[in-house]
């Protein structure tokens, strides 16, 4: 069976998260960057971590969907393929890295790793998230959308890689109620999104 674990970056996971980060960024941060950030009690690292496993059941979790194994991780070791982090600033949740892996794309594991991100920092009574994204990569602006992120302003030439500017995007009242109401019908997506797909999830949240 194949279960998806979200939880924070260990020291012992630096050298997969920095190739994680290599093949969907091209080395976005190095590895005493992804130290500084694990070391920094302001910045929050969580990573989803597929394992192959017949009988784990991990401590601590809070949900479990017993599902067939999917077929991507097959065959496979215990592998990084998800990737997010943010930053707390006065009340504010800076989101800086929200990646998951190629061979895992459009399964939902981009949506099961921004929940877990809003969830942590709701926890943290932060008040409310940005972040900064591509106009073009239209595949993480819906994905924000389903959030409630709105666009906040503009960073004029901010990626090096392309030129263009990046689109502010935030979210505010993350300690509302109708933001918990949020956060609990995209979770009841998730879980039946991911298990439709063969994944068995545990999380630390």
């Amino acid at each position: 069976m194949t279960v998806l674990e979200i939880k924070p970056l260990t020291t012992a996971q630096l050298n997969a998260a920095v190739d994680l980060d290599q093949v969907c960024f091209g080395g976005l941060w190095t590895r005493s960057g992804y130290e500084r950030e694990l070391n920094s009690p302001n910045s929050q690292l969580l990573v989803l971590e597929a394992k192959n496993s017949l009988n784990q059941q991990p401590f601590g979790c809070n949900s479990a969907v017993v599902m067939p194994q999917n077929p991507l991780a097959e065959g496979l070791p215990n592998a990084l393929v998800g990737l997010g982090c943010y930053w707390s600033i006065l009340e504010e949740a800076h989101i800086t890295i929200l990646a998951v892996h190629p061979n895992y794309q459009n399964q939902g594991l981009g949506q099961f790793l921004l929940y877990a991100l809003l969830k942590d920092a709701k926890q943290r009574q932060l008040e409310w998230a940005t972040l900064e994204v591509k106009p073009s990569n239209h595949a993480a602006l819906s994905l924000y959308q389903k959030f409630d992120f709105i666009p906040a302003g503009r960073r004029r030439g901010y990626y090096q890689d392309t030129g263009e500017d990046a689109l502010i995007l935030w979210r505010k009242g993350l300690q509302q109620p109708e933001f918990e109401q949020t956060l609990q019908k995209r979770y009841e997506q998730i879980v039946s999104r991911l298990t439709r797909q063969g994944w068995q999830l545990f999380s630390y949240l």
